[in-house]
């Protein structure tokens, strides 16, 4: 069964900028400016938090293309849009797959596989149709990144400096992750997830502690 390996963290927000301030004031290392995704109107800002793992801050971006279908994170829902003006939060997470196909194959609810580039980084990800975070979030977003025209796989941390922050782990909550095949958990063991990630049955919640140089910092 191949694996599938915590990748990133998303911090949503209505502003770019805010959010990255936001995420300064708590972490004390400023995520970097990373570019513009045309297909889906957000731009974003990258934070590194260990050797393959990274902290993603996005918003719609006002100066994109409205696309021709629903942003990704829930991004053009109002009750998100309502959640990100009292401020940003942490709406997901994502992990790597050596097989997106595979990994949808098996977890229907990722969504649909969308070819995506920026940059030097090409990459597939599974998108719900409407936009839609699965499961509130709980349920990961599924990314496989891809060779590059120099042949080469680019991966964000391979370019982002030492911030030095690091993610300790992510604690995560859903009233459907409950034992068995069915629900939640039946998923993640499908996805075969590695990485510091605990899920537990409870009210819908996500939490990432980081360790920085101030001590361990919580991120939800």
């Amino acid at each position: 069964m191949r694996r599938s390996e915590l990748d990133h963290i998303v911090i949503a927000c209505a502003e770019l900028n805010d959010g990255v301030e936001w995420v300064e004031q708590r972490l004390g290392a400023r995520p970097l400016a990373g570019g513009q995704h045309v297909a889906m109107g957000t731009h974003n800002a990258l934070l590194k938090l260990g050797a393959r793992a990274y902290l993603e801050v996005i918003a719609i971006d006002p100066e994109g293309v409205t696309p021709a279908r629903p942003r990704w994170f829930s991004l053009d829902e109002p009750e998100m849009q309502t959640l990100l003006a009292a401020g940003p939060r942490l709406v997901t997470w994502a992990v790597r797959c050596e097989s997106l196909a595979d990994a949808c194959a098996r977890v229907p609810d990722l969504g649909e596989i969308v070819s995506m580039n920026r940059g030097e980084f090409h990459w597939n990800i599974a998108v719900p149709e409407t936009g839609s975070l699965a499961w509130g979030g709980v349920l990961p977003t599924a990314i496989q990144w891809l060779q590059a025209d120099d042949g080469s796989v680019h991966h964000p941390c391979d370019v982002l400096e030492d911030s030095g922050c690091e993610l300790v782990r992510l604690q995560l909550s859903h009233p459907a992750a409950v034992l068995g095949t069915n629900g939640i958990m039946g998923m993640f063991r499908a996805l075969k997830i590695m990485g510091p990630v605990d899920l537990a049955p409870g009210p819908k919640m996500l939490a990432a502690t980081i360790r920085t140089p101030r001590g361990e910092v919580v991120l939800s």
